[in-house]
């Protein structure tokens, strides 16, 4: 078993306590995580109406997904039917609403491409962290509020600017509104990646001293 970076047990891509491990599951097939596939299974069409200029329902899309992604949450909660693969779920749905989403804006010209290759750019480079600490032996970092606080902001950002294409009546506010997430959130997601740099560089410091100690032990 991977250690992780913050010295614990790891279970699944997060790091938990005992007590908390024995409530998330392994099953697969629970509603929560049904929900959770057919968020998923919505962003490709969700890209595809964002591609075609269709806004209103690309939005209607987003509010299902939205919707869904709530009550798996709730429910998960509700019914003790947290499972790893749901905790695997989550967050990679809404990573690709969010590139869907760039993507889609950007190719009609709404978003600069720059945008979308800072957002990208950081999870390549995250994905690095991740392999490098494997390679020590360590788990995933625990994820950290302002990482949490950059996904926000994003997730919301681009909502704004298309309910603007959707309804032209509403661009004047909710433009500048988006624009607000979208930059501070492209900012917040670098800034969460140099932390999670800086803690990775730490725990591997520490864990090449332990072993340097442990072979001075072991030699004397």
């Amino acid at each position: 078993m991977p250690r992780s970076a913050s010295g614990g047990a790891s279970v699944d891509s997060g790091i938990v306590s005992g007590a908390e491990e024995r409530q998330v599951s392994s099953r697969v097939v629970t509603l929560p995580n049904l929900l959770s596939m057919l968020r998923l299974a919505l962003v490709p069409v969700f890209l595809v109406l964002l591609i075609r200029g269709e806004d209103s329902w690309a939005l209607l899309v987003l509010v299902v997904a939205s919707t869904s992604d709530f009550l798996d949450g709730f429910l998960a909660r509700r019914f003790d039917q947290v499972t790893r693969l749901g905790q695997l779920l989550d967050p990679a749905a809404d990573r690709l609403y969010i590139f869907a989403a760039l993507l889609g804006l950007a190719s009609r010209g709404l978003v600069p491409w720059w945008i979308v290759l800072v957002v990208v750019g950081r999870d390549v480079f995250l994905l690095g962290l991740g392999v490098v600490l494997a390679n020590f032996g360590f788990g995933p970092l625990p994820v950290h509020q302002l990482g949490k606080l950059a996904t926000f902001c994003l997730f919301y950002a681009l909502p704004m600017i298309m309910l603007g294409q959707a309804f032209p009546m509403l661009a004047w506010w909710s433009g500048p509104v988006g624009w607000a997430f979208g930059i501070w959130g492209a900012f917040l997601y670098w800034w969460a990646g140099i932390i999670y740099a800086i803690e990775a560089a730490r725990v591997i410091r520490l864990s090449r001293a332990k072993s340097s100690a442990q072979s001075d032990t072991l030699e004397q």
